[in-house]
């Protein structure tokens, strides 16, 4: 959750009227414009955007940097396609809007969109990309349109402008896809967006559409992540976690489905006489037959089974004298003692 000021430029020259991008090139920036403003302030309450349309006599700042989604409908009400774009000029005038937020904490980030062909010189533009790293500002540039025109100049200007991999070009060419869902795949928005389960989108949620609900989830997640490394630094050394524990138990039950229903019978029968030894060693031989009686009750319980089966018989007796000789053991010991 980066606290941010961003300045979207948006190129709305004659060049934006084309159709190669869905519906048209100004329209996809429109669209655009709006997905990154939802995506800037959904990630962090505090931060603001702003929007500066690049063509004409001079660049305008349509919306100065807000967080408020009604301030940035009103100020892009009526904005139409206009003569030439100042790419140049744009990106200056966005620097001066960011050097001026009001919260001087936040990261300074411009997003800028060509449609158009750059008039300015290479040389310019690194030039301008190293003062935008001098002063702190990041810089993201969508080159689509007249993005073959347009790649060498920009992919010197970002490269002067580039801090520790926070400036970034993406180049996107014609196609039946939409620009606003190239962008969420791309390194502007971080990582592909909110990427995740469910389509895309954090825990199926997709922020955009129920941002409260996305940051319950994501909070609730926090607090559990938190809870087990409190939970295993409290663990004693040596000793099975509870999940552990059920993994175990799990690998048990399905070793006993791929058993036959005979030895499914013997082990629980040994199971249970292990059961009964360890209740006989601590407590008293009225225990010990109840125990006994319990085991017959399970036996009987079985379907399929006859308690009076001489083979079954003769195993319960074998057990049976085995925990009367180990009783006896343990008492000589005792009185010994």
């Amino acid at each position: 959750m980066v606290l941010e000021a961003t300045v979207l430029i948006i190129d709305n020259s004659e060049w934006s009227r084309n159709g190669d991008y869905t519906p048209s090139r100004f329209q996809a920036q429109i669209d655009s414009v709006h997905y990154l403003f939802s995506i800037k302030t959904n990630d962090n309450p505090e931060n603001t955007v702003g929007v500066i349309a690049n063509a004409g006599e001079t660049p305008e700042v349509l919306v100065s940097l807000t967080a408020d989604l009604g301030v940035l409908l009103k100020g892009m009400h009526g904005l139409g396609v206009r003569s030439e774009s100042h790419f140049d000029t744009g990106i200056q005038i966005a620097q001066l809007v960011l050097k001026h937020r009001a919260n001087k904490y936040q990261k300074q980030r411009i997003i800028a969109f060509t449609a158009s062909p750059i008039d300015a010189d290479e040389k310019a533009l690194v030039k301008l990309g190293k003062k935008l790293k001098k002063n702190g500002v990041s810089i993201d540039v969508v080159n689509f349109g007249e993005h073959a025109a347009n790649e060498t100049k920009l992919a010197a200007f970002v490269e002067a402008a580039n801090n520790n991999e926070t400036s970034h070009l993406v180049t996107i060419p014609p196609g039946p896809h939409v620009l606003s869902e190239q962008i969420r795949a791309s390194p502007i928005v971080g990582a592909g967006g909110s990427a995740g389960g469910g389509g895309g989108f954090d825990f199926g949620v997709d922020a955009d559409m129920d941002p409260e609900l996305a940051l319950a989830l994501r909070m609730s997640l926090q607090d559990e992540e938190e809870r087990q490394r409190r939970g295993a630094a409290a663990q004693p050394i040596g000793e099975p976690s509870s999940a552990s524990q059920q993994r175990a138990g799990d690998d048990g039950d399905a070793v006993m489905e791929d058993l036959d229903e005979d030895e499914q019978i013997r082990r629980a029968i040994q199971m249970s006489l292990m059961e009964s030894e360890q209740d006989g060693a601590s407590g008293s031989a009225g225990d010990a037959m109840a125990n006994d009686d319990l085991v017959a009750s399970l036996i009987g319980s079985l379907p399929g089974v006859d308690p009076n089966d001489p083979a079954l018989q003769s195993a319960l007796g074998s057990d049976s004298t085995k925990n009367n000789t180990d009783s006896s053991k343990n008492k000589d010991k005792s009185d010994d003692k």
